[in-house]
């Protein structure tokens, strides 16, 4: 064995070692995988992934993703051993609280983390949004001679990655793409926390892969340094994204649990851990959490090449700006996400006297006008984008042949679509958006939750959001999903009443950086609403505002609405005032924005001494409680719609003036008035051949 073979061992073992000793201390995690990954993440960490761990946001460093998460312990002893700003005391404090090394790992929480990754397949999701990224920097603003994007995406991945749907729905998407600068690991180690993976997965991974378009190779002994090395070259070179199966043993070294479930899921036991270091050779096996010097010496020299590597990037970067200038300047402003001057000065505007609209369609052409100035806003459908109104006109698509289009096609992969935008949120340089029907936000709400809890800027423009949609039914009509939404949080709900309001949500959203967003938006055609002096449509970044108050007084009864519904409660309103009751109506288009006021702001809108108040939402009556009170009525829908003309369906399920004016009687303690005229629907018009009634 050379000298620099010994050295290579004795740093895969002293990562093997860290992450045993921290899962024996912690009592708790996974120490079998990183045992086993340890050669393969050493090879990519010492001899390919080029990142400066004194500075982990250079933008133009590889990303590494663990998307097998709960292998965290890999991850952590890479980030120590290579000089993030993460201590041996910070490893010793694995899955502890308030620690810098959660169970799983957590961007935004520990240097040098690139996603937060743990449910299955999301890791392997973001990576493909990383490469569509930087596939797109480069090809919209590197110069011949001058490429200033180019970069790789690295990760391993477990099994049970490769099992979730999500994956397979990204890895299609990637190879279709031809994703080169992908470069990705199977832990093939053949088991899983219940046995087997032949219990539930006997497919043939590789030809699955290459039926998506991806080079495939297959390591064979995951303690091959050289083969792992050939591997990764061999991907570095081909055009389309790769996959290396790596054969791995779990707990590799460990007497009697290598090779079993036991290694998986739970600590080795004090004992078990002395005599795998004995196995391994490791010649401090009493010890705990031993860093050679020599091997801290020899790992942290990615301080050194990462330093040197950005330096030499900010020269080309130095030079590209003087002779590109302007392409420099664009890429500037797409990296900050920074607005230009004038970026909204386009945005549409309607009058009462303007032909409503649905909220689907104020929404396209808004941000259709907002695309035109802000370059790094681009974003597509899940197949929906004639229906959610997602398409930038004049764009071209995204595509291997083009990937400076802005027009992303996600197909029919609403889980993949969450995941990659959130991996294109985290690389940046853009700011994505993606659509499809409301009742499918069920269908990607694992990213929905994660873009939340990393607090990135995406944007979900959810259309069909009710029973307005009509004719198709139930299974296409939303009830629960506002309320199972607004449960996430961070997540920042947007349903605006009318063409106006979609519009300013679209302002808010550019200028809002905290977190992700989602629109709720019509099918179906809604009236251009009167606005007061104080109401109007930028009062939504307030998430609930007075649009209609009390004629001559103190209301007697709130009406509260969200979207739609909201011109039904001014109807009723109307009513109410007519028999003398006064009768304010709020917009509570954003919970969540409504839950940030002030308390005085809050209360001078639903001022606590009023407790008549009636909620009107053609969604769950879940939450709403929360603003009217115990003894306040709430106008919802507590069953599954119904197939009909979405202005029948409205009126059966009880959405009329009628039906609100007898709530407000009812939240007053009055009798419901005999004899009130007819239910009067406020969803809007819905006129035969209009193109707002197509799906």
């Amino acid at each position: 064995m050379t000298e620099q073979q010994r050295l290579a061992q004795l740093s895969i073992d002293t990562i093997r070692t860290l992450s045993m000793d921290a899962v024996q201390r912690a009592n708790s995690g996974h120490p079998g995988t990183p045992i086993a990954l340890a050669p393969l993440a050493y090879v990519i960490w010492a001899r390919h992934l080029r990142h400066n761990p004194a500075d982990p946001h250079w933008v133009d460093r590889d990303r590494f993703i663990l998307s097998a998460g709960h292998a965290s312990m890999l991850l952590y002893s890479l980030l120590y051993l290579s000089g993030y700003d993460l201590s041996l005391d910070d490893l010793k404090h694995f899955r502890q609280w308030e620690s810098k090394t959660p169970g799983h790992p957590e961007y935004g929480l520990t240097p040098g983390v690139e996603t937060t990754t743990g449910p299955l397949g999301q890791g392997f999701a973001n990576g493909v949004g990383m490469a569509m990224a930087e596939a797109h920097l480069a090809a919209r603003y590197n110069r011949a001679g001058h490429e200033v994007v180019d970069h790789h995406v690295y990760a391993i991945c477990s099994d049970g990655d490769l099992m979730e749907g999500v994956a397979a729905e990204a890895a299609s998407l990637a190879g279709n793409l031809r994703l080169g600068k992908l470069i990705y690991f199977w832990d093939d180690n053949s088991i899983t926390i219940e046995g087997s993976t032949a219990l539930a997965f006997r497919e043939d991974v590789l030809t699955r892969f290459e039926g998506y378009g991806w080079q495939t190779l297959r390591v064979d002994d995951g303690n091959d340094l050289d083969a792992l090395d050939a591997a990764i070259r061999s991907a570095q070179a081909d055009p389309r994204p790769s996959l290396v199966a790596v054969r791995t043993v779990i707990g590799y070294g460990s007497p009697n649990r290598a090779g079993t479930a036991k290694a998986h899921g739970e600590p080795l036991g004090e004992e078990e851990v002395r005599l795998t270091k004995q196995a391994l050779g490791w010649p401090w096996p009493e010890e705990t959490f031993r860093v050679p010097d020599e091997v801290l010496a020899h790992l942290r020299q990615a301080r050194e090449r990462g330093a040197a590597w950005q330096r030499e990037w900010e020269q080309r970067y130095a030079r590209y700006r003087e002779l590109h200038p302007d392409a420099a300047e664009r890429l500037s402003t797409a990296l900050e996400r920074r607005l230009p001057e004038g970026w909204d000065a386009e945005l549409p505007r309607w009058t009462t006297a303007d032909q409503p609209i649905a909220t689907r369609a104020a929404s396209g052409q808004a941000l259709n006008a907002l695309a035109q100035r802000v370059e790094w806003l681009l974003g597509g459908s899940a197949d929906l984008a004639p229906s959610n109104n997602t398409r930038l006109a004049g764009e071209a698509s995204f595509s291997a042949d083009n990937y400076a289009g802005r027009n992303l096609h996600f197909g029919v992969r609403e889980h993949a679509m969450g995941s990659v935008m959130n991996g294109m949120a985290l690389h940046g340089g853009v700011r994505p958006y993606g659509g499809t029907f409301l009742i499918f936000s069920d269908y990607m709400r694992p990213p929905l939750r994660l873009a939340a809890l990393m607090e990135q800027p995406v944007v979900y423009v959810f259309t069909h959001d009710s029973v307005g949609l009509g004719e198709d039914g139930p299974t296409h009509q939303p009830i629960e999903q506002m309320a199972a939404l607004r449960a996430i949080p961070g997540l920042v709900d947007l349903r605006p009443a009318d063409a106006n309001e979609a519009a300013e949500a679209w302002r808010f959203i550019l200028e809002y950086r905290e977190g992700p967003v989602f629109l709720a938006l019509t099918r179906q055609a809604v009236p251009h609403l009167e606005r007061g002096e104080h109401a109007g449509a930028r009062e939504l970044r307030r998430g609930g505002y007075v649009l209609a108050d009390a004629a001559g007084g103190a209301p007697r009864v709130i009406l509260l609405a969200s979207g739609s519904e909201v011109a039904l409660a001014l109807a009723a309103r109307e009513r109410l005032e007519a028999e003398g009751l006064p009768t304010r109506v709020v917009n509570l288009v954003s919970w969540t924005l409504f839950a940030r006021q002030p308390r005085a702001y809050r209360d001078a809108v639903l001022p606590p001494a009023v407790t008549a108040r009636v909620a009107i939402e053609a969604a769950s009556p879940m939450g709403w409680h929360r603003w009217i009170g115990c003894d306040g009525e709430v106008v919802g829908i507590s069953r599954f719609g119904a197939s009909a003309p979405a202005k029948q369906v409205f009126h059966e399920l009880g959405f009329t003036v009628e039906g609100i004016v007898a709530q407000a009687r009812t939240a007053l303690g009055l009798e419901a008035e005999q004899n009130l005229p007819g239910g009067e629907v406020a969803a809007g018009p819905t006129r035969e051949g209009n193109d707002e009634t197509s799906s």
